[in-house]
C-alpha cells in the first residue's frame, strides 16, 4: 500500500532564533544531518513512499537541498504557499492528497513507529487521529495556593505538572479537506475546536517512547546532546 505523508515545513522558526536568521528550521542540524532528513529517512524506512513538503519562508533553501528525493529512493514535490496558511491551511491546496495521509511538522525528533501510526488510523477507519506524549515541566518555583481572603491553603516546593500534548504528527482522513476554508490561515488549533464543535470524532493515540519538539533553543540543545547517545532510535545510519 502506498502511504503519502505531508510535512509542514513553512514557518519562520521564530522560537528557534538566533539560529534561524540563517538557516530555515528544518535544515537546522541534528548530528549529521538536517531534522528534516532525519525525518524523511524514518518516514522512507516505515514505508512512505511519496512526500510533499508544505514550503513558503525560505522555500528555495529546502527544495535545494532535498531537490526530489531520489537520494532516498521516494518521491517529494513541494506545496509552495503564496502567504502563510499555518498548520492546517496548506493542505487545502494540495489537490492530490489520498482518501488517508499523514500530516506532521518539519521540526520533530521521535522514535515513533509512522508505519504502526498509520495502520492504526485505517484500521480504526479515524477521521483524525492525534499522536500525543505525556510531557513534564518542571515549575522552579514554591508555588502558592491561596483563598480570596490572601490566606494560604496549600503550598508545593517545585511541583511537577503533567500534561497531555499533541506531537505535532497526526494522521487524517481526506473528508478534514471540508472544515478547512480556502487561502486563509487555519491552524491545527482552529481544526481541532471545528471539530469537537461538529461533535465528530478525534482519535488521540499515546507514545510512550522518546519525542521532542525542537523548535526552542533549550530543546534544541537538549536534541543535539540526545540524538548520538540514542542514535539507533531514529534509524540514522
Amino acid at each position: 500500500m502506498s502511504k503519502r505523508a505531508v510535512i509542514l515545513a513553512g514557518g519562520k522558526g521564530t522560537r528557534l532564533r538566533p539560529y534561524t536568521v540563517v538557516l530555515p528550521k528544518p535544515l537546522m542540524p541534528i548530528g549529521d544531518f538536517p531534522i528534516l532528513e532525519v525525518i524523511l529517512r524514518q518516514l522512507a524506512n516505515h514505508g512512505f513512499d511519496h512526500i510533499t513538503i508544505a514550503v513558503n519562508h525560505q522555500a528555495e533553501l529546502i527544495q535545494t537541498f532535498f531537490g526530489n528525493g531520489k537520494k532516498w529512493k521516494i518521491k517529494i514535490d513541494y506545496s509552495l504557499e503564496d502567504k502563510p496558511l499555518s498548520t492546517m491551511g496548506p493542505l487545502k491546496i494540495i489537490k492530490d492528497l489520498p482518501q488517508d495521509f499523514l500530516v506532521m511538522n518539519g521540526d520533530i525528533l521521535t522514535d515513533l513507529n509512522y508505519s504502526n501510526f498509520f495502520d492504526y488510523h485505517i484500521h480504526q477507519k479515524n477521521l483524525f487521529t492525534v499522536s500525543s506524549y505525556l510531557r513534564k515541566e518542571e515549575i522552579n518555583f514554591g508555588v502558592l495556593e491561596v483563598d480570596g481572603n490572601g490566606n494560604l491553603l496549600a503550598f508545593k516546593e517545585k511541583p511537577t505538572n503533567v500534561h497531555e500534548v499533541s506531537m505535532g504528527i497526526y494522521m487524517a482522513n481526506r473528508r478534514i479537506l471540508e472544515k478547512i476554508p480556502e487561502n486563509v490561515s487555519y491552524g491545527f488549533d482552529a481544526l481541532l475546536l471545528d471539530l469537537i464543535k461538529s461533535k465528530q470524532c478525534v482519535s488521540i493515540k499515546r507514545h510512550d517512547g522518546y519525542w521532542l519538539d525542537i523548535g526552542r533553543p533549550d530543546d534544541y540543545a537538549q536534541a543535539i546532546d540526545e540524538f548520538e547517545k540514542m542514535r539507533c532510535k531514529f534509524h540514522c545510519d
